[in-house]
């Protein structure tokens, strides 16, 4: 994909906040997302637009999440206008007003496939992440019904000292309710997860859970991604090398691996109202869809701050010096919340660059 030089990529995924609107209060939420409503949010003949320049431009994968974004009246117009358009469309909820009717009716519009968050290993774990009583028993009774609907479903997981006791739990039960895939995210501290930086794990354990990961990997017919680690992939590429095998990556769909931080380099967010970003934790927009007639190509090509995300050669500190800067990457927004600065180093990464 991109090779350091600021080249400009392809677009495989981005992440729509469809609505910052939400029935939860989560501890970790990068948006700080509440009941709403937010002043100005997209229409639907706005959303309508956004996706059909995105498909003028390229076929990438929309994931529509918010928020919620089931609590958007317009969501199955807008997951069947995109479907229609050629659009790979899939959706974040969170899980309680996943009825089974309302999961038919995700698959009759065209959704792929649906994320759910679990962030404990049991009731009082997750709820008392979440911040609402009977979110656990909500979600695992979305699971269920997205399976009864023939809703694929992957278990997304944000790990914090909190949880991270509860991983294999949570990775286990992930399997037992039927998931097709398990996405660890590594806590980004920015919206209400600012609340959550004295339970950071640390750079060490960042390093300790990443290589559970690559050891469990392979454990279930299951598909392990993380998310927001991309120092995984400086991992894997050692390990692969010290156990002698050949780095394979599944390098399309949802469960694709290309490399770390994809933030403007494969992967873009679009804001509720319309700016695109990097990535939802890294507040700073590349672009605005109003002020650019919903030309997202026209952002994705041309703007400044992904010209510059894209050239490997500004990147400073460890992360300015080191072999895996193109497989890694660092994350861009966790150097940002620490130092002001998206071009400092990864500053959850343990290893010492040989050069």
């Amino acid at each position: 994909m991109v090779n350091g030089r600021g080249e400009i990529p392809q677009i495989r995924l981005i992440a729509w906040e469809i609505t910052r609107s939400c029935n939860l209060n989560c501890r970790h939420c990068r948006a700080a997302a509440n009941a709403g409503p937010y002043f100005g949010e997209l229409t639907t003949s706005e959303c309508e637009d956004v996706l059909r320049k995105v498909s003028e431009y390229a076929k990438p994968i929309i994931i529509l999440t918010g928020g919620e974004p089931m609590l958007r009246p317009d969501i199955y117009h807008l997951s069947e206008y995109g479907t229609r358009l050629g659009l790979h469309m899939v959706m974040a909820p969170c899980g309680a007003l996943l009825t089974e009717e309302n999961c038919e009716k995700l698959v009759k519009a065209g959704i792929k496939r649906i994320s759910l968050s679990i962030d404990g290993a049991d009731e009082k774990s997750h709820d008392s992440f979440r911040r609402v009583e009977g979110a656990f028993a909500s979600v695992l009774k979305g699971a269920e019904n997205a399976k009864k609907a023939g809703l694929p479903f992957q278990i997304n997981t944000t790990i914090t000292k909190i949880n991270i006791d509860e991983l294999p739990q949570i990775f286990e039960l992930a399997i037992k309710l039927g998931a097709v895939s398990f996405h660890p995210f590594l806590l980004v501290p920015t919206g209400r997860g600012k609340e959550l930086e004295d339970y950071e794990i640390s750079a060490v354990q960042y390093e300790q859970v990443l290589n559970w990961i690559y050891e469990n990997r392979n454990k279930s017919k299951l598909t392990m991604k993380p998310t927001c680690a991309p120092h995984y992939y400086r991992i894997f590429r050692q390990r692969e090398k010290r156990e002698g095998r050949e780095v394979v990556f599944e390098t399309h769909g949802p469960d694709a691996m290309t490399k770390g931080c994809l933030g403007g380099q494969g992967f873009a967010f679009i804001s509720f109202n319309g700016k695109v970003q990097m990535c939802g934790f890294l507040d700073i927009a590349a672009g605005d869809l109003r002020e650019e007639s919903f030309d997202f190509g026209h952002i994705w090509e041309t703007s400044p701050f992904f010209n510059e995300i894209r050239n490997y050669n500004k990147y400073q500190g460890r992360c300015g010096r080191c072999e895996f800067i193109t497989v890694c990457g660092g994350c861009r927004a966790r150097a940002y919340a620490s130092t002001g600065n998206y071009l400092a180093e990864e500053p959850y990464c343990i290893y010492n660059p040989k050069g």
